[in-house]
Formats: C-alpha cells, sequence, structure tokens
C-alpha cells in the first residue's frame, strides 16, 4: 500500500499555502546518539534537539492504551499524534502501532457533522478539539483519512474558522529566545523526560521544541576537501602484531579510571565496552597491564546492568548492551553467563516485533533501533545481531527470523523487498543492485530519482558499510551462502570493492562523505567476510583480492607513527575524530583478519 507523506504543515508558510488551497476541496473530496539527560539543561549556542526529543517520545509512546490506540482522552490523543508527526522525525503510520493505531482511534472519534467531541460539549470547546484533530490529521492524509478531514474543513468553515492552525500556541521565531526557552523546557523535564508526568504536557512541549529546531540546529555545510589515503602494499600487513601493540599501548594511556575510558568529565559505558573488545585483540597470554584493564573495565560494565538487563548509562541502549555483550563474551569468564544472558533477553524484547503492536506488514517490523528514536536501521540491527551471536543465541531463535523481514527491506533486491512509500507525491521503492542501505526506504548516502511507469520514483542509493552489514546478518541469522539474497549482496560488494574509502557516495556533492564512518566500514568488512568462510573477493574488472592481507595492510598504514593511535582526518563525524574509538575499531579490524 502507498501511504502519504504530506508537506510539514509546521511550516510559517502552512496555513496559507497549504489548508486554504484545501479547503475548497473538501466538497471534492466527499465525492487524500546520544539523548540529554532530563535535568542537564544543554548550554551550547546550538542544540540538536532531534536526539533531546527522542526520550520524549519513547516516554509518551509507552503510555498508549494498546487495547484502543489512544493516548487518554481526545485533547491528548491529538496533541501526541501531532508532536510525533511534527517533531524533527516526523513519524507517520508507517513507523507503527504507536502511530497507526492512534490514527485509527482519532478517527472513530468524529461526529456525524464532521467535528470532534461530543455533541453536550460547549462550541468553542468542540471547535477547538476539531481544529487540533485536523491539523493533526493533515500530517496522515490518505484513503482512510481524506473523507474525515474534509467534514472537519467544512465544519469548522461553517464556524468561521477558515485556518485550523490558530489553535496552536505562538512559538518564538527569534533564535535566541529561542534557544533560551528551550534550555529551560529540557531544565524542567522529569527524570523519566516527561514533564510533570503528564501525557498532554509533554507532548505540547515536545511540539514546541519541535518548532524550536530548524531554528536551532546544528549548521553543516559541505565537508572539507578530503584528502586521499596513504599508498600500503600487502607487505604492510607483516606489521600487524607490532600496530596492535602500539594500539593497545595508546589505548592504556587513555583511561580515565582503570579499565573506563570517555573524556575528561568521566568514563562513557560505550566507549569503554569498545575498548575493551579491542582490547581482546591482543594476544595471549596478555602483558599484565592490558589483563588487568581488561579485568576491571569487564567488572564496571558489568556492574551498570540494570535491572531489565540493559547495560547503559541512559543513551544508547541498544548500542552500549551489544557492544558490553560483545566485550563480556570474548572473555570466556563464567562470572559474566547470567549478565550476558540478561543482556541478551533486553536486546530480543528491543525488537520491533508483535509484542511492541508491530506486525509482519509493518515497514520496521523485525528491526532494532537505538532504544529511543522509534526508527530500527540496519546499523542498531547489525550491532544487535552481532551481540546476540557472541551471546550464543541459537539460530532457530525467532528474532533471527524476523530480522530477515527488516534486512529484507533495507535490501535493493525488488524480488524479496515489498517496501512501497508514498512521500510527497514521489515513490520510495527498492532498486535492483543488491546493495544495501540505512534502513527500509532509506539511505545516508541519499537516493537515485528515476521515472518508472510515468511516475517519479527515489530509490535509495546502496553503500558499502550497510552493504557489509547486511551481508553479515543474513549470515547471522541463518541464511547460507547459496540463497539469492546473500548472493546478491556478495555481488555487490566485489563490484565495490575498495579500501580507499566508503563506496556508494559518489554522487554526494560532500567531498568527506565517502570517508564518513570509514573505520567502521573497515571493522563491518572484516567481520563481515571473515563470516563469510572466503579467502578471498573478486571485484568489477576480475582481480581476486586475499582480503585478509590487503585490508590488515591498509589499516596499519593508517596508523600514527607518533603515539600509535588511528583517528579519521578526513571525516570526525560518528566520533571518528576521536582517536580512542577510531582505535578501538580499527584494533578489531586488525583482531578480525586474522586466521582462527
Amino acid at each position: 500500500m502507498l501511504v502519504p507523506s504530506p508537506p510539514d504543515p509546521m511550516s510559517a508558510s502552512a496555513p496559507l499555502s497549504l489548508l486554504r488551497p484545501i479547503l475548497p476541496l473538501a466538497l471534492f473530496l466527499l465525492a487524500l546518539h546520544p539523548a540529554q539527560a532530563s535535568k542537564q539543561a544543554p548550554t551550547t549556542q546550538e542544540l540538536d534537539l532531534k536526539e533531546a526529543i527522542d526520550p520524549s517520545i519513547r516516554w509518551m509512546r509507552s503510555q498508549q492504551n494498546r487495547e484502543t490506540g489512544s493516548y487518554g482522552d481526545l485533547e491528548t490523543t491529538t496533541w501526541v499524534l501531532h508532536a510525533m508527526a511534527s517533531s524533527p522525525r516526523k513519524y507517520r503510520r508507517t513507523d507503527g502501532s504507536f502511530v497507526r493505531d492512534g490514527v485509527r482511534w482519532l478517527i472513530e472519534q468524529q461526529a456525524e457533522d464532521g467535528a470532534y467531541g461530543a455533541m453536550s460539549l460547549p462550541s468553542d470547546q468542540r471547535l477547538k478539539n476539531t481544529s487540533l484533530a485536523t491539523v493533526t490529521l493533515y500530517h496522515f492524509l490518505d484513503e482512510t483519512t481524506r473523507t474525515g478531514y474534509a467534514k472537519a474543513l467544512m465544519f469548522l468553515a461553517s464556524h468561521g474558522v477558515d485556518d485550523p492552525h490558530g489553535v496552536l500556541p505562538t512559538y518564538k521565531q527569534d533564535k535566541e529566545q529561542a534557544r533560551k526557552r528551550a534550555v529551560r523546557l529540557l531544565a524542567a523535564r522529569e527524570a523519566d523526560f516527561s514533564w510533570q508526568g503528564s501525557i498532554k504536557v509533554t507532548a505540547q512541549h515536545v511540539a514546541e521544541l519541535s518548532a524550536y529546531y530548524n531554528l536551532l540546529k546544528p549548521t553543516a555545510g559541505p565537508g572539507r576537501d578530503a584528502q586521499a589515503l596513504p599508498r600500503w602494499s600487502p607487505k604492510d600487513a607483516e606489521r600487524t602484531d607490532q600496530a596492535i601493540a602500539r594500539g593497545a599501548s595508546y589505548l592504556l594511556s587513555q583511561q580515565v579510571e582503570p579499565g573506563q575510558w570517555g573524556s575528561p568529565r568521566g568514563a562513557d559505558a560505550g566507549i569503554s565496552a569498545m575498548v575493551l573488545g579491542a582490547l581482546a585483540a591482543v594476544p595471549e597470554p596478555r602483558p599484565k597491564d592490558v589483563q588487568e584493564s581488561l579485568a576491571t573495565g569487564l567488572k564496571w560494565l558489568a556492574s551498570l546492568q540494570h535491572e531489565d538487563g540493559s547495560i547503559h548509562q541512559g543513551q544508547l541502549a541498544n548500542y552500549v548492551t551489544s557492544a558490553s555483550i560483545m566485550a563480556l563474551s570474548r572473555s570466556n569468564d563464567p562470572q559474566f553467563t547470567q549478565v550476558i544472558a540478561k543482556a541478551r533477553s533486553y536486546i530480543v524484547q528491543l525488537q520491533a516485533d508483535e509484542g511492541e503492536g508491530y506486525s509482519a506488514g509493518d515497514r520496521y517490523y523485525g528491526g532494532i533501533g537505538y532504544g529511543g528514536d522509534e526508527r530500527p536501521d540496519l546499523s542498531n540491527l547489525q550491532m544487535a545481531l552481532d551481540a546476540l551471536s557472541a551471546s550464543g543465541l541459537k539460530q532457530d531463535h525467532e528474532a533471527y527470523a524476523r530480522a530477515i523481514k527488516f534486512l529484507e527491506r533495507c535490501q535493493n533486491r525488488s524480488e524479496s523487498n515489498d517496501i512501497q512509500i508514498l512521500e510527497e507525491g514521489v515513490i520510495i521503492q527498492s532498486g535492483e543492485d543488491g546493495g544495501a542501505g540505512y534502513a527500509p526506504g532509506s539511505s545516508k548516502a541519499e537516493y537515485e530519482i528515476t521515472t518508472r511507469d510515468g511516475k517519479r520514483v527515489k530509490v535509495p542509493r546502496s553503500y558499502g558499510s550497510m552493504t557489509y552489514a547486511l551481508f553479515k546478518c543474513y549470515l547471522l541469522a541463518g541464511l547460507d551462502r547459496e540463497d539469492p539474497r546473500v548472493q546478491a549482496a556478495w555481488h555487490w560488494l566485489g563490484q565495490h570493492w575498495t579500501l580507499d574509502q566508503n563506496p556508494g557516495f559518489e554522487a554526494s556533492r560532500d567531498p568527506s562523505a565517502a570517508y564518513q564512518g570509514l573505520f567502521y566500514y573497515y571493522q563491518g568488512m572484516a567481520r563481515a567476510l571473515a563470516l563469510s568462510g572466503s579467502e578471498e573477493i573478486t571485484d568489477a574488472e576480475g582481480r581476486v583480492h586475499a582480503w585478509r592481507t590487503e585490508l590488515s595492510a591498509r589499516i596499519v598504514t593508517l596508523q600514527s607513527r607518533i603515539d600509535g593511535s588511528w583517528v579519521n582526518k578526513n571525516a570526525p563525524r560518528w566520533w571518528e575524530g576521536n582517536p580512542v574509538l577510531a582505535t578501538s575499531y580499527a584494533l578489531s579490524t586488525l583482531d578480525a583478519c586474522r586466521v582462527r
């Protein structure tokens, strides 16, 4: 089914450019990375409200009546749906039951005369309810809402209301005033990320913060010119052991506490988990200082486990828990057996499945997200499946079968990808090259726009790091190498083999785009190819590559000669400008390149 996603009616021109031209049509229509801690107010001049809003969205979602789909009374439910739809992530019905069932319930509340609210309500209250419902329904216009939307518009017009947006508060348009207001709002948020424990008040504040998002979001201009990576030769791989030793020594020098890494402000569980997993690359018997840091750090990670099994410090729950599982599993220490088992159960329950109101036909079914933004993606699922596999979860577990459906929808292979989304008059659907994007219908490498059967079509571009993730996840989920889905991904990887950048960003205008997440790309490549059982891969020109030797050599040549660290000089995005994280990726890559 095609699901429309109309333009954002929160724009300054929305009341005139969107609603008034639609009003005369009414008769025809009847015959369309890391959340802010609640008490820690942002202090920077620019705020990334997208991340700050996410945990409040999740809190509201947790308050939904799963039987009816409502979030309370009519006004409260309408505000919640409006807040979700107008938030920076612009949730739509395809995101799952937390939106879809709420919209269904709202539709059911409309009276015969087109108004929202019982006839017994005062006239001004019915007008207010109907105005807010109309503004909200505009976000969700499709064949199931068009008639009701048109009736509501006619009801309002008959009572002298031609601009339903008048029901919304007036939000500040001055950047400095908006920033101060946003800081005050976030500082007043409760520990559970609500305001006053009220669903309606939380929704209203989320809507207000969302109105400030474009005004306050960090500005990102074109990336700087990227420098070609240094040359390498297969002989560089002979220095792998030395490179690992130097990298481990650098990491030990960066501890903020024994076995903990982060920043001068304190230890970070996610970075620490990545470092501890990387230090496991040091061959046994390990130097005493390495072993002591590992032992101390793993105990600290285990001490962070919450009652629900998650391991984190309040943000990126899936990523940090998954990284922790992998680090703890590498130790083979029986003292962590129960910790790993509880963490594994937590990851399984995070999956978008029937337990969270999703069905197999939903866009994000089978996926796993950060644990706060309600948008599963392939990067998070890759971490989760890596962790589930490391924890010993058997391949016949239903979590893997559900994951396969999500993986299919990330792959540009129409035989198995049923995604078809109507967004602002353009259809988003699968391509045919066998590679993968970031999420169903979405890609960090943007889109290829074509015309099919007279309609504009957007195809998410495939790129390297996600196609390696797709290939690896298929294998972790139990598919064999001969499966056509796996073969299609393998073909894409061969056709785009390179160690010089993350392939797939050729159409980007940002010269640094192909270098963003480069060490993440290398780690994903190494783990996927190690799992493949193949020692060689053939490129588009028919050349055969001994991937273990070549990838090891490439990583070795990127190491700093001064302190033994690695850092992504071309693109510090996604924390790869942090040498502790980049070094962790590099050591994990070299470890995966070893022959077991």
